[in-house]
């Protein structure tokens, strides 16, 4: 079964490494501009498992889109 919900980063309940880059990026006023990025890459929305997994892999990625430096981390 897959349940989907609308939601928005600072609601999203991210876990292990996803977590810290949801932290970083909430951190830089940057989660509305997360949240414009991934209804642009998936215009049919995006699993859980699969932000997660976004935002704990590809998180060198999403910071640097998102104009996040390593000195701001």
């Amino acid at each position: 079964m897959k349940i989907y919900s609308e939601t928005n980063l600072e609601n999203f309940d991210a876990w292990s490494g996803g977590k810290d880059t949801k932290n970083t990026i909430i951190k830089n006023n940057k989660a509305d501009e997360f949240d414009q990025l991934i209804e642009e890459l998936y215009p049919d929305g995006i699993g859980e498992t699969a932000l997660n997994d976004l935002l704990w892999f590809d998180d060198e990625w999403i910071l640097e889109t998102l104009g996040i430096s390593e000195e701001e981390e």
